[in-house]
């Protein structure tokens, strides 16, 4: 089992960056692949990127792709997400997920574990 933290939300301009940061506690943090998504009112939840166990395959929705990037640091428990070009539209609670996934997963039925959310606005 593993419990997630998500940080590093907060109000930023469009057109500019922030990196998020997910701690996860557990031993076996190097075993669960890892994705991050985001809810804004009103909207399901939506996926926007995954990253595997070992950091060699990662995958982006559409909308992200290019302006973000997700990473992780097995030594740490911890995986990030570089988001850089920020739109209004990425006003989002941001999630991260971790699941024991081989191959790569982006419905959010896929992912047993979560964090609280961290909440990122966009102003224009």
């Amino acid at each position: 089992q593993v419990q997630l933290v998500e940080s590093g939300g907060r109000l930023v301009q469009a057109g500019g960056s922030l990196r998020l940061s997910c701690a996860a506690s557990g031993r076996t943090f190097s075993s669960y692949a890892m994705g991050w998504f985001r809810q804004a009112p009103g909207k399901e939840r939506e996926f926007v990127a995954t990253i595997s166990w070992s950091g060699g395959i990662t995958y982006y929705a559409d909308s992200v792709k290019g302006r973000f990037t997700i990473s992780r640091d097995n030594a740490k428990n911890s995986v990030y997400l570089q988001m850089n070009s920020l739109k209004p539209e990425d006003t989002a609670v941001y999630y991260c997920a971790a699941d024991l996934l081989v191959g790569v997963y982006i419905t959010p039925d896929e992912y047993a574990y979560w964090g609280q959310g961290t909440q990122v606005t966009v102003s224009s």
